[in-house]
C-alpha cells in the first residue's frame, strides 16, 4: 500500500490556562474577516450604487449568525436527525463539532433576504458580492477540516497522496479528499468568481455571479463526494449518492435559473 505521513498538526492552535482556541475556530474567523474586507473591495467596483461597503460592515454579525445558526441546524436536520431528536440538549453543544454547509448557507441567503428588504437593496445584487467571498471561507474551513483529521477520504491504496489518517478506525490509506475541497470550493471557485465580478457585462447582471457561485460549488461538491467517505451514521442514499451530492443537485439547478435570469437583466447601464 502506498500512503505518505500524515502531518500531524495539533487541533489546538493556542491554549492558555482554560482558554483553548482551535485552528477551526480560527479558520470561520479568517473566512469571517478577510470575506469582509474582500466585500467591501468588490462594493467599490460600484461607487455611486448600492449596496456601499458601509452596507456590508453592518451585514457582517448578520452573515455570522446565519452561518453559525443555519449550519449547525443543517447538520442537526440533514446528517444526524435521529441521534439529535432523542437528545434534543445535544444539539446546543456545538463545541463537539457538526456543521452543514448547506445549512449554513440557507442562514446565510435568509439573513441576506431580510437585510435587503429592510435596506431596500436588490438582493441579487447584494448576493453577487456575498456569493464572491463565500469560496474564502470555504477554503479555510476545509484546511481546518484537514487539521483536524476529520471528513476524510475513500479508501485509496494505490494512490501516492493517499494518507492514514489518525481517527479513521481502519488506519488505511485515504484520499485527502479535504484538500480536493479546499483546491475546487476554494482555490478554483474563488478565481472563476473573482474573473466574473470584475467582468463590468457580468457584474451588471444581478444574480448571475451568485448563480455561478452555487454551479460552481454544487459540482465542486458532486465530485468530491466520488472521493469522500459518507458519513458512518448515513452512507449511501438515493441510488448510491451521498447526502452531500444529494444537497448539491438542487444548487446546480437554481444556479442555472439564476445564470439565465442575470442574462435578462442590468443592474447599472454598460
Amino acid at each position: 500500500m502506498l500512503a505518505i505521513p500524515f502531518p500531524a498538526i495539533d487541533p489546538v492552535a493556542l491554549a492558555v490556562g482554560p482558554v483553548v482556541i482551535r485552528w477551526y475556530a480560527l479558520a470561520y474567523l479568517a473566512g469571517f474577516v478577510l470575506g469582509w474586507r474582500y466585500c467591501l473591495r468588490l462594493a467599490r467596483l460600484d461607487a455611486d450604487s448600492r449596496p456601499t461597503p458601509e452596507d456590508f460592515d453592518d451585514f457582517l454579525t448578520w452573515a455570522v449568525i446565519g452561518t453559525i445558526l443555519g449550519g449547525r441546524l443543517g447538520y442537526v436536520l440533514f446528517y444526524n436527525l435521529p441521534y439529535y431528536a432523542a437528545n434534543p440538549l445535544d444539539a446546543l453543544q456545538v463545541w463537539h463539532g457538526g456543521m452543514s454547509f448547506h445549512g449554513g448557507m440557507i442562514g446565510v441567503l435568509l439573513a441576506i433576504a431580510l437585510f435587503c428588504w429592510r435596506r431596500t437593496i436588490s438582493a441579487f445584487v447584494f448576493g453577487d458580492i456575498v456569493a464572491a467571498c463565500a469560496p474564502i471561507g470555504l477554503f479555510f474551513g476545509r484546511i481546518a477540516n484537514f487539521i483536524n483529521g476529520e471528513l476524510y477520504g475513500r479508501p485509496a491504496p494505490d494512490f501516492a497522496w493517499a494518507m492514514v489518517f489518525p481517527r479513521d478506525p481502519l488506519q488505511v490509506p485515504r484520499h485527502p479528499s479535504q484538500l480536493y475541497e479546499a483546491a475546487l470550493e476554494g482555490l478554483v471557485l474563488f478565481i472563476i468568481l473573482a474573473i466574473a465580478m470584475h467582468t463590468p457585462a457580468v457584474r451588471r447582471r444581478p444574480g448571475t455571479v451568485g448563480g455561478l457561485f452555487f454551479i460552481g460549488y454544487g459540482l465542486s461538491r458532486i465530485i468530491v463526494e466520488f472521493f469522500r467517505e459518507p458519513d458512518p451514521q448515513l452512507g449511501f442514499l438515493f441510488a448510491g449518492a451521498t447526502m452531500g451530492q444529494l444537497l448539491s443537485l438542487p444548487m446546480v439547478a437554481i444556479g442555472l435559473w439564476l445564470v439565465l435570469r442575470g442574462g435578462r437583466r442590468t443592474a447599472l447601464p454598460a
